[in-house]
């Protein structure tokens, strides 16, 4: 079973940054698929960015740029930075993981293992 436990969410202007964190197993960072995910009010959850076993990294249009996933195995912690936020980044972010990944890397639908959620909201 893979826990993981996000933070860093918060309230900031347009144009501020926040970094979430999502702490977990060195077992998890080493072996799954890790992600980032977000689900904004009436909203189907979306991709946002992925990190393959292999360190590849994926990001969705919508944050290319401002985003960057990132994970430091010696504190078992997957990141977001996200940077230049905009209102409508406003959304719960979940960090989730998979062992096996087959298809579209920033589906939900094909991660098993996910964390409560942490609430970004952006004002303008």
């Amino acid at each position: 079973q893979v826990q993981l436990v996000e933070s860093g969410g918060g309230s900031v202007q347009a144009g501020g940054s926040l970094r979430l964190s999502c702490t977990t197993s060195e077992y998890a960072l080493s072996n799954y698929w890790m992600g980032w995910f977000r689900q904004a009010p009436g909203k189907s959850r979306e991709g946002v960015a992925t990190i393959s076993k292999a360190g590849s990294s994926y990001y969705a249009d919508f944050v290319k740029g401002r985003f960057t996933i990132s994970q430091d195995k010696a504190r078992n912690t997957l990141y977001l930075q996200m940077n230049n936020l905009r209102p409508d980044d406003t959304a719960m972010y979940y960090c989730a993981a998979d062992p096996r990944v087959i298809g579209w890397v920033l589906d939900p639908r094909l991660y098993n293992y996910w964390g409560q959620g942490t609430q970004v909201t952006v004002s303008s």
